[in-house]
């Protein structure tokens, strides 16, 4: 039992008491979750197919709006039942390490920045895979290593010196080139594994904080410090991130995998393009 819980990266527990909390704010950041999921439902525009029945992961009430415009039926899940409520549409609370539906329920599935808190994350990409269709495409974007890099550096820095210790607070994220092997270990066809990402810029660094846990994403490591952090750590943290012309610029690096199930036939050709780095900014007034 030890070991099992030595590969627990997670507390799923917390993960879904964050989100529940969460499905309350999730909209002061909706601007920037939509900008994520439409680099990802783009992409629907480079292939010829097109689908009928879609499952969105985690969507936190972006995606489905965005399947929905292109004529697409969805059913949304999500490990928080208020969070999966948000989405406007028939909707499941379901742990993506567990999913309940059938094989070869849906045609595509979409997991906008879903699935970066699971623990078993082949078993997960496994699970999705047996749900679509033949032929069915997987959508999903991550956070990949290099996300929050300032923020890390910042804590880690400002805890060091406070308390001569560090404990973890930003989550761990996979490098892009690990990606598309987990997508083959899952036994899709045509894995793509490419990186996007969005700069964000805050006048108020406090405001990075807030949107952190506006989208659900507090820390939720298992073995993260449960105490109440020392007062002077996260403005001596924030104090400490570098600024552009009084701005902080935060960077969300996305990877954007694609992967179709296979079926007795050879897989289509997805035909979607690798993009270039696409830089957004969000200016807080």
């Amino acid at each position: 039992m030890r070991g099992m819980d030595a590969m627990l990266v997670f507390d799923r527990r917390a993960v879904r008491r964050h989100r529940d909390r969460a499905a309350a704010t999730v909209g002061s950041v909706a601007e920037v979750l939509r900008d994520a999921a439409e680099r990802l439902v783009d992409r629907l525009d480079d292939t010829t197919r097109r689908f009928s029945c879609a499952l969105d992961v985690g969507g936190r009430g972006v995606v489905a709006p965005l399947l929905r415009a292109r004529g697409i039926a969805v059913v949304s899940c999500d490990l928080s039942a208020a969070m999966a409520g948000t989405n406007g549409g028939p909707c499941v609370a379901a742990d993506e390490e567990f999913l309940p539906f059938a094989p070869a329920s849906f045609d595509l599935i979409v997991a906008s920045l879903s699935l970066h808190a699971v623990n078993d994350l082949p078993g997960a990409l496994i699970q999705l895979r047996q749900t679509l269709k033949p032929d069915g495409l997987l959508l999903a974007s991550m956070p990949a290593l290099g996300t929050l890099t300032e923020l890390r550096s910042a804590l880690t820095e400002a805890e060091t010196a406070l308390t001569g210790g560090v404990s973890p607070r930003v989550s761990p994220f996979p490098e892009l080139r690990d990606c598309a092997g987990l997508l083959q270990r899952a036994g899709f066809a045509v894995p793509v594994a490419d990186m996007e990402e969005l700069r964000l810029l805050y006048a108020d660094p406090f405001a990075l904080l807030r949107d952190l846990r506006s989208a659900g994403e507090a820390n939720a490591i298992r073995l993260r410090d449960r105490r109440i952090p020392p007062r002077g750590l996260f403005p001596m943290a924030l104090a400490g991130l570098p600024a552009e012309n009084g701005r902080v610029p935060v960077s969300l690096r996305m990877a954007m995998l694609t992967g179709w199930a296979p079926a007795g036939l050879p897989p289509p050709a997805s035909g979607i393009r690798v993009p270039p780095e696409i830089t957004v900014a969000r200016l807080n007034p």
